[in-house]
This record gives C-alpha cells, structure tokens and sequence, in this order.
C-alpha cells in the first residue's frame, strides 16, 4: 500500500529522531546559557561596590623574567601586575618570591572583590597551570572557615574567587548563595539588602538548574520564594526538596511549613484567576478568605472589588474598595478603580474626589522621586 518513502512506520522514527536531536540540542543549548549565566566574570555584578574597599593595602609588582621562564608561564603572565599584601612585599622585592599559599590568597582576594578585574582571566589561568585543579577546595575551605567566623565580606570574596576558577563549581555557587543570604538578613539598608537577595536568589536558582540533585537548593529556594509571597513557586520549590532530600529534620520543617502555606497557595491561585479575567473563578477562590485570618490583607479585598466591578456588581465593589483603603490609603490601582466606578455611576463628586487624590499621591511620589 505504501512506498519506500512513505512507509509510515519509518516516517514516525524520522519524525521521533529529530524531536530527541531537537531537545538535546536545546537542552545543551540551555546548559550553556547557564554556564554563562552563572559565570561571575561576565554577569552583572550587583554586589561588588560593597566589596572593592577590601582592595585597600594591595599593591602590585611583576614576575621576573627568570621566574617566568622557570615556572613555564611567560605567555599566562608577562607584563601582569602581581598582587601582594604588605608582608609580602620585603620578600618579593629582594627576589625571595611569594609563598605559593600566599600568591593562591592574593589572586584569589583580587578576583572575588572584582571578578572582571582586567587581569582575572591571567590569575585563572594561572593557577590552573601551576596549581592541582583542586584549588577551588582550597579556596572554599577557606572562605567556609571566615563564614563560620561571621566574616561575611571576606567569605563572600573567596566563595567568589571559587566561581572566577570554575563557575559552575557546586560548593562555590552555594557558598556563594548562602553568604549573600546571611549578609542582606544581617542588614538594614534596603538597597543592600536588595542587591544581596537578588543575587542570593539567582545562585539558588541556577544550582537548581546546573546541579538539579542537589536537594538544598530548593530548601533555600522555597523559603526566598516565600519572603516574596510567591506562594505557588514555594509549594512546588519545597515539593522538590522533599522529593530529592535525605536529611528527615528538614523535611519534617518543610512539610510544616507546606500545611502553613496551603492557604497563602490558595489565594495566590485566586489571585492569578482575577489577573488572567477568570473573575468568576477568582471570585469563588478568593470571597471566603474576607472572614478569615486573611480578612486583613489589604490586595484580598482589593482583587475581590475587582471581581464585583468586572461581573456587573458595583455596590459590593465599591465596599471592597473603600476597605482596601481603610488598610492602605493611598493605594492608586483602588482610587482608580472606584474613580471609574462613580464615573460610570455619573457621581462627579466622588468621581472628582478620588481623581484629585491620585493626582496629590502622584505629585508626592514624584516629589520624592
């Protein structure tokens, strides 16, 4: 019935083989996007700035050309300035040269205060021909023993060091992720405190990814998801590390901490409802949590007064709102909402009232903008 060319049997593997050639060609594509993601030598470096005060008592020399020829690294190294610290610079200078545990620490201290620092990729290098591959450990168990000290800056610039050498290093990019978080909670500035936590979300986002066995990641991840009220994100982040994990102490923590966050899921799931113009569907998910503990979070309120509004209910939308602005009173996704609801209603005076308020907010913010 069929010819050569179009037996179907045979046409169903072709059709197979090219989807198995197109998903492994995009999962390495992905992979190596997130090499490239996780490489602290070209990602944005959001946290350096409170870093780069850790370079003062640094000065730079240079390798002798015998030293050069000796260690084989004249194409690596010539023409590179040589970190040093004070108690190095006598020895060096009188051509004793550097310990070699002490040239490790001053490159690794330059490349994880500024890992695009112009000569970082000279240091990797480097070290990598001169030193076991294993210097990463080195470097880890040092910045580990400064974290266990509660010397979060010092930490954070060896566990970065680790990532310049090798940027999908395990430990490394957890270390990492795990100091940032302990810096920015330690901190009452809120820019800090933004910068850290991002980039602590990032790495436990990539080790996630790169490292997908590793369970803690998700540990860690689940509860920065759950600071952000990303509920659903931390459900389905802690159902992995319950999943992957084979620690029974945080497992039975997660397991609490997933029957506290049931109903936070729910809502979040309403919430999302409103958002994509399911109101019915919100509305039905979100209206008994207004005689709940949760009566007193304000966006509940407000997402059910736009449920009301786009379902033909403006009188109980109108309550919802004014609600919402007894718990905050200057929210100006409400005060537009209820403008629009006297407009159609064709009450000019509230209608004006709460125009000439989102003006006077807007004034304020742009104010101190």
């Amino acid at each position: 019935m069929f010819g050569r060319k179009d037996d179907p049997i045979k046409l169903a593997k072709i059709a197979a083989g090219g989807a198995a050639k197109d998903a492994k060609r995009t999962s390495a594509d992905r992979a190596v996007q997130l090499a490239e993601e996780a490489d602290v030598k070209r990602r944005k470096d959001r946290v350096g700035r409170y870093l780069k005060k850790h370079m003062d008592g640094i000065v730079f020399g240079e390798f002798s050309a015998g030293y050069l020829n000796k260690s084989n690294t004249a194409e690596i190294m010539k023409g590179v300035p040589v970190p040093m610290r004070k108690e190095d610079r006598e020895s060096f200078a009188g051509g004793a040269g550097m310990k070699p545990a002490h040239l490790i620490d001053n490159m690794a201290w330059v490349m994880g205060i500024d890992p695009q620092f112009r000569y970082t990729e000279n240091y990797v290098a480097f070290l990598l021909k001169l030193f076991n591959p294993k210097i990463c450990d080195a470097i880890l168990k040092k910045g580990r023993g400064l974290a266990t000290k509660k010397s979060f800056d010092e930490a954070c610039i060896y566990f970065r060091a680790t990532l310049c050498i090798k940027p999908t290093y395990l430990h490394g990019m957890y270390s990492y992720a795990r100091v940032c978080r302990a810096m920015y909670m330690e901190s009452t500035n809120a820019e800090y405190i933004g910068r850290f936590k991002a980039e602590a979300m990032d790495y436990f986002e990539l080790l996630t990814e790169i490292h997908p066995r590793f369970s803690q990641a998700y540990y860690y991840l689940g509860y920065a998801y759950m600071n952000m009220g990303l509920y659903t994100k931390t459900e389905l982040t802690w159902k992995e590390f319950l999943r992957r994990s084979q620690h029974p102490k945080d497992k039975k923590e997660i397991r609490t901490r997933l029957q506290q966050i049931e109903e936070p899921v729910e809502i979040e799931h309403g919430c999302n409802a409103v958002l994509a113009g399911r109101y019915e569907e919100g509305l039905d998910t979100l209206r008994p949590f207004l005689k709940s503990r949760f009566k007193t979070w304000w966006p509940l309120s407000y997402y059910v007064g736009v449920c009301y509004a786009r379902t033909g209910k403006p009188e109980r939308a109108l309550a919802n709102f004014k609600r919402v602005l007894t718990m905050n009173g200057s929210h100006l996704e409400t005060m537009e909402e209820l403008a629009a609801l006297y407009a159609k209603a064709r009450d000019e005076e509230n209608e004006t009232k709460y125009r000439k308020k989102i003006e006077l907010i807007r004034k304020e913010v742009d104010r101190t903008d």
